[in-house]
């Protein structure tokens, strides 16, 4: 690619368990360049080091014309669930150190006797009660001793303590506590990092506002280190653009913002692939899809309706059991929600005590990785299981660039499962592939179900490594209208980076019931809440006149526990506005639901701000218009076969096991290609496959879409 126009080019980079991708785009030709590395566990930015300096030496460009560079991690993930954050106290109003480990008294699972709850951050020694106490009217009861605060900072610095969480009761409707409390403690001990519930998460129900006020501030060090760090790799590069952070609900920040609430970018790196899959959906026709991403270590599904993945306000980390709700400590962030599995390429399968394979959720990682990638690994995993398959061209990895060892593969399998299961190696293998397909079509069925959706209407977007790989199979068992698997797939994640504008999410927790409201103090909340959006978008480079604000309030019932978020109209609010926002929340309840709630009034427990700027614009390729393209005839097929590679021996049950298959060439399938599996599409990242059943064709946009006939169209074909 030639040298682009100066500052024409921006660059996403995701960091996975497995391998780190990144994505090069010219703005000016829409040229893109992809790269993926393997991950360098011990300090990931090296990965993102090497894999940038790569794309550029491959599109020609210095570092300096790149504009911009997002980035997305799962470094406060790990450090929360590895306990790897700093040594953390909280200061409590007295009588409520404990109320992070008391939670809700709930339990996930009400018949175990000997039932596991989430481990806090902070251990009991470490909390203390502080005189001071704040009424849920935000009127002060008693003032906050200072004195007792500064002896305490001392006495925290001396025994090795580098961070502290202060949560007060009902600091929401009043912060002056808190902020008193900060100021005694860095006057006292100006070395520790201080967060304050009423900055991180001003928000109602204390034990979640707690949890995650000491999650930041525990995972603040860290992150800081880590972002300076990859900074500064940057700039020896020679970029001077910007540096961005994605957010968990799918901004993106600057790296100060994202130093200060760390906690933001819990789910940073799997939101990037949600948006990523709603970019290419909208583009393509698509605006309802089940979002796929499997990389080497995981699996996250979303669903995606209406052209945006669902957003949830609440998040919990660290399970004691990956599928039990309450087992987890809660965050009270906004995130993409969606579902994550221990299920990738990576994924060690292994024969139970009782005799019975069992594939996941530990993973080989990059580190020593999976066997055939000759790095030390012992244990078989899925990939290796996909390579004795035949899905996988062992000279054809990442474009070549890494060969891939099928003998030793196939005796890690024969050895740790076929032996033990008195099979053939083949055998086990598609059990591997099978078993890690069965689980992950349970977590999306479970993930869409209790979102009030049919899985069967939700084509399923299959990208990352191993998604298209598996995508097909998946979408077979559950009954998914189609496969879609865009170009590029195994870095389709990094896509959804440079989609993202610049925006930040805010929540004020005041009540009031609807036919009753004090509007005056419900605007001056929201333009507060807006203010604060401008002034952190400003400082970040955005005009003024091109951020919005959406606004949201959490409404229910007088007298339920739950509430349902409800969006509001701009502008001033009044009481002649109270019959459309009751009608509004109706709708809402009755199609979360089913049926509208008794006849009782309605109240606000939250309000809400999301501040963006304009959504950058992003050119996928492809012709214009979207949707999928025609030709199923015999040009059509003319087509695809000027992209055949060959053929390669591959296994499909309904063929009796190995069946010779045709091997087709991603970059040479142009829209309109259409043939039938089964069949293999590889390109340098990820490999598609289609089995039997499946009818592909490339679309107007790239992508691969595959159907399923029905019996009578499956009849006449054969």
């Amino acid at each position: 690619m030639a040298s682009s126009s100066q500052g024409a080019c921006r660059v996403g980079v995701d960091i996975g368990g497995t391998f780190t991708d990144l994505i090069l785009v010219d703005d000016t030709t829409g040229a893109l360049t992809i790269g993926k590395v393997l991950t360098t566990p011990g300090d990931p930015s090296r990965a993102v080091e090497a894999v940038l300096e790569e794309a550029l030496e491959q599109a020609g460009v210095p570092a300096g014309e790149v504009r911009h560079l997002v980035h997305g991690t799962t470094l406060v993930t790990n450090a929360i669930i590895e306990r790897k954050g700093a040594r953390t106290a909280l200061l409590a109003t007295r009588g409520f150190r404990d109320s992070i480990e008391i939670g809700k008294e709930h339990r996930y699972e009400l018949y175990d006797l000997m039932v596991e709850l989430p481990k806090p951050l902070v251990p009991r020694y470490l909390r203390f009660d502080v005189p001071q106490r704040t009424l849920a009217d935000g009127t002060i009861e008693e003032e906050l001793d200072v004195a007792y605060v500064e002896r305490l900072a001392r006495e925290l610095r001396a025994s090795g303590v580098e961070a502290v969480a202060i949560s007060f009761l009902h600091s929401f409707t009043n912060p002056e506590p808190e902020r008193a409390a900060r100021e005694a403690v860095l006057r006292a001990a100006p070395e520790l990092r201080v967060s304050i519930s009423s900055e991180v998460v001003p928000e109602i129900r204390e034990y979640e506002r707690s949890s995650t006020t000491v999650a930041n501030v525990y995972v603040q060090g860290l992150v800081e280190r880590y972002l300076r760090e990859l900074q500064a790799r940057l700039e020896r590069l020679g970029f001077r653009g910007r540096f961005f952070v994605m957010l968990s609900s799918g901004g993106i920040a600057t790296v100060d913002t994202a130093a200060r609430f760390p906690i933001r970018l819990l789910e940073s790196g799997p939101a990037a692939g949600a948006l990523a899959a709603a970019t290419y959906g909208l583009a393509s026709g698509w605006p309802n899809l089940l979002s796929f991403d499997m990389g080497g270590t995981t699996a996250k599904l979303c669903v995606i309706e209406g052209g945006q993945p669902l957003v949830a306000h609440e998040f919990e980390v660290d399970r004691v059991y990956r599928f039990k709700r309450g087992s987890g400590l809660p965050m009270k962030v906004p995130v993409i929600e969606m579902i994550e599995i221990g299920a990738g390429g990576g994924s060690i399968a292994r024969v139970d005590v009782l005799g019975l394979l069992k594939v996941g959720p530990d993973s080989a990682g990059a580190d020593p990785g999976p066997v055939c990638y000759g790095l030390g690994g012992m244990e078989p995993t899925v990939t290796d299981a996909d390579l004795v398959l035949g899905y996988l061209d062992p000279g054809y990895f990442l474009g070549g660039r890494m060969q891939l060892d099928l003998e030793a593969a196939r005796e890690a399998i024969r050895t740790r499962v076929a032996d033990r299961l008195g099979m053939s190696v083949e055998e086990a293998a598609w059990g591997i592939h099978q078993v890690v397909n069965e689980n992950m079509a349970n977590a999306a069925r479970v993930h869409a179900v209790e979102r009030g959706k049919d899985p069967r209407s939700f084509p399923l977007f299959a990208f990352g490594g191993a998604g298209p790989v598996h995508g097909y199979r998946v979408a077979e068992i559950l009954g998914s209208p189609a496969l879609i698997a865009p170009f590029g797939a195994g870095v389709t994640s990094t896509v959804g980076f440079l989609a993202a504008p610049l925006a930040f999410d805010f929540v004020r927790s005041w009540y009031g019931r609807v036919d009753t409201m004090d509007w005056e103090r419900a605007n001056a909340l929201l333009a507060e809440m807006e203010a604060e959006g401008e002034a952190l978008l400003t400082s970040s480079g955005v005009s003024p006149e091109q951020i919005s604000h959406r606004r949201v309030a959490d409404m229910r019932y007088v007298g339920q526990g739950h509430e349902v978020r409800v969006p509001l109209p701009g502008g001033r609010l009044d009481a002649t506005q109270v019959p459309a926002l009751l009608a509004e929340f109706d709708r809402v309840y009755r199609e979360l639901y089913g049926r509208s709630g008794p006849p009782v009034p309605v109240e606000v427990i939250n309000w809400r701000v999301v501040s963006s700027g304009p959504k950058p614009e992003l050119r996928l390729g492809g012709v214009e218009g979207g949707g999928p393209a025609g030709g199923t005839g015999d040009g059509a097929r003319g087509e695809a076969r000027r992209a055949l590679k060959g053929m390669r021996r591959a296994y499909f049950p309904e063929r009796g096991g190995y069946t010779e298959t045709l091997v087709y060439d991603r970059y040479r399938l142009e829209p309109g290609a259409a043939f039938d599996g089964p069949a293999i599409v590889e390109e340098r990242e990820s490999t598609v496959i289609v089995g039997p059943r499946g009818h592909a064709v490339v679309d107007l946009q790239r992508n691969l879409v595959v159907t399923f006939p029905t019996p009578d169209a499956e009849a006449s074909r054969a």
